[in-house]
């Protein structure tokens, strides 16, 4: 009987002209699209500069400033009034005051203050500006103090290695969450439209009347979105490593692992929410309210950490936060089941939790 219905569910999914298709193109667009849209590096920050030295050393630090992939000179300015109207217009973001005598300044070994003015409206682009500024700025410091033989007493070197994403390419953090999105909207979606639209086409009173049981008409509904979701997360891997060259540092039967239980989840959760709908609008406004809890309380744009606390408990209840800390912890620090067990328990938690209420909650009438 559940082979059956399985081979029904899937000629009804071949049958319809959209949803072959949707499934084919949409990972394929925002895997393609999103990695270079929804990113937190900031280039192209405009820069006007206020030279109040004219000197040689002023001159080479706007040029390194001018080789900055971040920075795009737009003006110079007389004074720092002028630099500040144009910043009022929008046309700069970041002002650069160097002050008088500063070439003698450093060529003392006494050392300067150079003033960085930032836009805050757009707080992300003026902090981060800023910082690279401030960077660009101490290592021209200290390469003119080493050309000048100043001593460097006193001064603490730092080494940095950046573990995980050595290149600090906002991509690499955020193409395993990508992933997981495309997860949540497949297979949280469809299933929740498929039992509405066979309650709205009249299909479900056939199968109410015959001796099919609970169990296996929800089962019937997983099995094609579970290998839907593993066969577009095949796809998303396929993109990642021929696009970006891009290759988890972990074992891909991990991400496998994590993916069944959380495409068990959210199917489960889907079929859930189409129980208790009666049309397909109902049914996607309810799933669209979910899916933007999901999205922007799963850790996938901004860290947990930095919620508030009463956020950070609502978080704990979302199903697609340990999915994303599980495909990051593989692609990025080559996580293993082992140091993942505590996210693999609790998906394993809401995929039975989920499917048990909707076997439970669906009403089958003879």
């Amino acid at each position: 009987m559940l082979k059956y219905l399985i081979e029904k569910e899937f000629k009804q999914f071949r049958r319809n002209s959209f949803l072959p298709r949707l499934v084919i193109i949409f990972p394929i667009m925002i895997m393609l699209v999103m990695p270079w849209v929804a990113t937190l590096d900031i280039k192209g920050v405009n820069v006007c500069v206020v030279d109040n030295d004219h000197s040689m050393a002023s001159r080479l630090l706007i040029e390194k400033i001018e080789a900055s992939a971040y920075f795009t000179l737009k003006k110079t300015a007389g004074n720092y009034r002028q630099a500040l109207e144009q910043m009022e217009y929008g046309k700069v973001d970041l002002i650069l005051e160097i002050p008088k005598d500063f070439e003698k300044q450093i060529t003392n070994g006494t050392g300067s203050t150079v003033f960085v003015a930032a836009n805050a409206v757009n707080g992300t682009k003026g902090s981060l500006g800023s910082s690279y500024m401030s960077a660009i700025a101490g290592d021209f410091a200290m390469e003119q103090g080493a050309s000048k033989g100043i001593s460097a007493a006193g001064k603490i070197d730092l080494s940095i290695q950046n573990l995980y994403n050595s290149t600090l390419n906002y991509r690499r953090f955020m193409i395993p969450a990508l992933m997981a999105v495309l997860v949540i909207m497949l297979t949280g979606f469809l299933p929740a439209l498929n039992i509405v639209s066979e309650k709205e086409v009249g299909t479900i009173e056939q199968i109410n009347v015959t001796p099919v049981g609970k169990f296996q008409f929800i089962l019937a509904k997983l099995i094609p979105y579970w290998a839907m979701g593993l066969g577009v997360l095949t796809l998303c891997f396929i993109i990642a490593a021929t696009v970006y060259g891009y290759l988890p540092a972990g074992r891909f039967y991990t991400i496998y692992t994590a993916a069944a239980l959380f495409i068990l989840a959210m199917s489960g959760f889907g079929l859930l929410v189409s129980n208790f709908s009666q049309t397909m609008q109902q049914a996607m406004f309810v799933m669209f309210f979910f899916m933007m809890i999901f999205m922007l309380m799963s850790g996938l744009f901004t860290p947990v950490r930095s919620m508030p606390e009463w956020a950070q408990w609502i978080s704990a209840c979302v199903p697609p936060r340990y999915f994303i800390d599980s495909m990051r912890g593989v692609y990025l620090k080559g996580s293993g089941i082992v140091s993942l067990w505590p996210e693999f328990i609790v998906l394993a938690g809401f995929a039975v939790l989920f499917n048990g209420l909707a076997m439970i909650s669906y009403r089958k009438r003879n």
